[in-house]
């Protein structure tokens, strides 16, 4: 699957699958089949992380 590529679109984007498909990161990896670090890098590069606790990126 294709990610977006605007990092703030991205950042919806992922949110959005996790909070309504009740999926956690690796799971949302799994099933879009990209790789944890390309989200990782490109969420990083406009402030966020992913908090596993809150299951979102803040």
């Amino acid at each position: 699957m294709q990610i977006p590529g605007d990092p703030n679109m991205l950042l919806s984007y992922v949110n959005l699958k996790l909070r309504d498909y009740g999926f956690d990161l690796e799971g949302l990896c799994d099933d879009m089949d990209v790789s944890r670090s390309e989200i990782e890098e490109k969420l990083e590069k406009i402030g966020y992380h992913y908090d596993r606790q809150h299951n979102q990126f803040i």
